[in-house]
Protein backbone atom coordinates (compact mmCIF):
# COMPACT_ATOMS: atom_id res chain seq x y z
CA UNK A 1 0.00 0.00 0.00
CA UNK A 2 1.45 3.34 -0.64
CA UNK A 3 2.57 5.92 1.73
CA UNK A 4 0.84 8.98 1.43
CA UNK A 5 1.52 11.80 4.22
CA UNK A 6 0.39 15.41 4.15
CA UNK A 7 3.01 18.44 3.10
CA UNK A 8 2.33 20.04 6.57
CA UNK A 9 4.05 16.73 7.97
CA UNK A 10 7.18 18.46 6.38
CA UNK A 11 7.79 20.65 8.76
CA UNK A 12 9.42 17.97 10.55
CA UNK A 13 12.65 17.18 8.69
CA UNK A 14 14.18 14.67 11.15
CA UNK A 15 10.93 12.49 11.33
CA UNK A 16 10.40 12.94 7.58
CA UNK A 17 13.89 11.77 6.86
CA UNK A 18 13.53 8.62 9.19
CA UNK A 19 10.44 7.43 7.49
CA UNK A 20 11.82 7.77 4.20
CA UNK A 21 14.77 5.73 4.68
CA UNK A 22 12.84 3.33 6.44
CA UNK A 23 10.45 2.81 3.36
CA UNK A 24 11.33 0.73 0.95
CA UNK A 25 8.74 2.30 -1.58
CA UNK A 26 8.22 6.02 -3.08
CA UNK A 27 6.12 8.38 -0.25
CA UNK A 28 3.50 10.46 -1.83
CA UNK A 29 2.88 13.90 -0.68
CA UNK A 30 -0.46 15.54 -0.53
CA UNK A 31 -0.93 19.22 -0.50
CA UNK A 32 -4.89 20.11 -0.05
CA UNK A 33 -5.95 16.65 -0.86
CA UNK A 34 -4.55 16.40 -4.16
CA UNK A 35 -0.91 14.93 -4.78
CA UNK A 36 1.44 17.34 -5.09
CA UNK A 37 5.33 15.26 -5.07
CA UNK A 38 7.13 12.15 -4.24
CA UNK A 39 10.14 11.75 -2.08
CA UNK A 40 12.01 8.71 -1.52
CA UNK A 41 15.57 7.42 -0.44
CA UNK A 42 18.33 6.70 -2.71
CA UNK A 43 18.66 2.59 -2.65
CA UNK A 44 14.74 3.14 -3.92
CA UNK A 45 15.69 5.72 -6.48
CA UNK A 46 18.59 4.06 -7.81
CA UNK A 47 15.91 0.98 -8.25
CA UNK A 48 13.49 2.38 -10.26
CA UNK A 49 15.99 3.83 -12.18
CA UNK A 50 17.53 0.60 -13.44
CA UNK A 51 13.85 -0.20 -14.10
CA UNK A 52 13.36 1.96 -16.13
CA UNK A 53 16.46 1.38 -18.13
CA UNK A 54 15.84 -2.01 -18.33
CA UNK A 55 12.32 -1.50 -19.63
CA UNK A 56 13.75 1.09 -22.16
CA UNK A 57 16.62 -1.50 -23.76
CA UNK A 58 13.86 -4.25 -23.99
CA UNK A 59 11.77 -2.05 -25.80
CA UNK A 60 14.77 -0.89 -27.78
CA UNK A 61 15.63 -4.88 -28.44
CA UNK A 62 11.95 -5.40 -29.61
CA UNK A 63 11.96 -2.42 -32.00
CA UNK A 64 15.07 -3.89 -33.38
CA UNK A 65 13.85 -7.45 -34.14
CA UNK A 66 10.77 -5.62 -35.69
CA UNK A 67 12.41 -3.41 -38.13
CA UNK A 68 15.21 -5.75 -39.33
CA UNK A 69 12.93 -9.04 -38.68
CA UNK A 70 15.82 -10.90 -37.76
CA UNK A 71 14.64 -13.83 -35.42
CA UNK A 72 16.47 -17.09 -34.59
CA UNK A 73 15.41 -20.09 -32.64
CA UNK A 74 16.63 -19.21 -29.06
CA UNK A 75 18.79 -22.75 -28.81
CA UNK A 76 20.64 -22.09 -31.87
CA UNK A 77 21.20 -18.55 -31.67
CA UNK A 78 23.49 -19.89 -28.60
CA UNK A 79 24.85 -22.47 -30.13
CA UNK A 80 26.01 -19.71 -32.85
CA UNK A 81 27.21 -17.57 -29.77
CA UNK A 82 29.08 -20.79 -28.18
CA UNK A 83 30.98 -21.61 -31.48
CA UNK A 84 31.73 -18.04 -32.32
CA UNK A 85 33.31 -16.97 -28.32
CA UNK A 86 34.00 -20.66 -27.81
CA UNK A 87 32.03 -20.51 -24.49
Amino acid sequence: MPKIIPIRELKNTASISKFVEECNEPVFITKNGYGSMVIMNIEVYEREIAKRHVVELINESLKDIDNYDIKTEGSLFLNEMKKKYGK
